[in-house]
């Protein structure tokens, strides 16, 4: 876990505030408020792309935070059954069976369905975790107990890699959903 926790909330702010701050350098004629306002700005940028930055591996996923999040069984038992079921409507067609092609189809959408609820799932659980992760982080750290805040953190990060895990994935079969529709 890194000690400069990526935001996506906090790189907005930090945007918006570069943003104001290049705005007024530009009305009152400051270049250095400018060059400044514009510096907070692309920081805040590379902060919003390291916050969504994601290893996405068979399983589990991995942030640039160093989380490691194991994805939820249904999403890999939906992919395995997925890729079961192509492989019999393919063996079905190619062999004139109907019904083995049929077989295929029902499976390869049961597979589909068994992956959307695990990520479904693994969003959730992810939203919650980063969520208590995040309050309990902010109470820990008002009575100064730096142990809990550490554990709240990496709660938190799990359940960023968890979240992003699962968008990562949904982000491909909507963009493969698309490309298919062309």
């Amino acid at each position: 876990m890194s000690t400069e926790n990526n935001s996506t909330l906090k790189s907005y702010i930090d945007s918006a505030t570069g943003a104001v701050q290049n705005a007024v350098g530009s009305i009152i004629g400051n270049r250095g408020d400018q060059a400044e306002g514009q510096a907070k700005q692309e920081k805040a940028h590379a902060e919003h792309a390291a916050s969504h930055d994601t290893a996405k591996l068979p399983g589990f996923t991995a942030t640039s935070d160093g989380a490691v999040a194991a994805d939820h069984p249904d999403r890999t038992s939906g992919s395995w059954k997925q890729t079961a079921g192509a492989a019999k409507e393919f063996v079905g067609g190619t062999i004139g069976s109907e019904e083995l092609k049929q077989a295929g189809r029902r499976e390869n959408r049961e597979g589909q369905e068994q992956e959307a609820r695990g990520q479904v799932k693994d969003l959730g659980e992810g939203a919650k975790d980063r969520f208590t992760g995040q309050l309990g982080g902010a109470a820990a750290a008002l009575v100064g107990d730096r142990e809990k805040q550490r554990e709240y953190q990496a709660q938190h990060d799990v359940g960023k890699a968890q979240q992003r895990g699962a968008e990562h994935d949904i982000n491909k079969e909507a963009e493969a959903q698309r490309r298919a529709d062309l």
